[in-house]
């Protein structure tokens, strides 16, 4: 199979929120201990899950969990609740954590992210970014010269479509002016990015390890796939 086009996901894919010690130094539970090393490390965990519910909700944030992604008001809102459920229950310190959270420059690629991102691109290979996500995450890549290889960001708070939906897989293809049988997706999540194997791609899956625990596994699956 010769691919035409290639479309990444963001979180736990090309880019992933490390564990920073310093936003999590402050932070107390509800006697005012700070969180131990344990409780930092699921909090992290949670606010980073592609898929499933994190912690219990009521209705009213039920229905902003499911529409997180859609919607930045309902994607903080739902957060900031998962951070007080998860020992953050100070609103200042959950805003603080959330912000840091959003911010796309506080997000560290995987060691292999900018010779894959070229390699591809250096292919005359169409490149997109695919992803459920609430904030823009193109400054992550502009910061460092790596939206030039991008072709087209699907972004699902712009596109108002999720994975694993098929239509935000169509929207892709549609921008990029591919086939889907020409498409391979790469990503974390078998449920959510595999669902592109519903409207025809293929699918290569890359598991979310820390990024100094996957130096070469964009790489790897490319080369398997012929990519490059």
């Amino acid at each position: 199979m010769t691919f035409r086009a290639v479309l990444f996901d963001f979180s736990g894919t090309i880019f992933r929120l490390e564990q920073d010690e310093t936003w999590l130094a402050d932070l107390t539970d509800h006697e005012g201990e700070s969180l131990d090393v344990e409780a930092q490390t699921e909090l992290m965990r949670r606010m980073t899950a592609p898929v499933g519910q994190v912690v219990d909700l009521d209705e009213e944030h039920l229905h902003a969990w499911h529409n997180r992604d859609r919607d930045p008001v309902l994607h903080r809102k739902v957060y900031l609740e998962v951070l007080k459920q998860s020992g953050v229950p100070h609103a200042d310190q959950a805003v603080a954590l959330y912000t840091r959270l959003i911010d796309p420059t506080q997000w560290t690629p995987y060691p292999d992210t900018e010779a894959v991102l070229k390699g591809v691109a250096g292919k005359g290979v169409k490149l997109g970014v695919l992803s459920n996500i609430a904030f823009d995450i193109r400054p992550a890549f502009s910061r460092r010269g790596w939206d030039a290889f991008v072709d087209e960001f699907i972004l699902s708070f712009e596109v108002g479509a999720v994975k694993p939906e098929p239509e935000i897989f169509r929207t892709a293809i549609e921008r990029l002016g591919v086939d889907p049988a020409e498409t391979l997706m790469v990503g974390d999540s078998e449920e959510a990015d595999g669902a592109a194997r519903a409207v025809g791609c293929a699918f290569a899956l890359v598991e979310p390890l820390p990024t100094t625990d996957r130096p070469d596994a964009l790489l790897g699956v490319l080369r398997t796939h012929n990519v490059l």
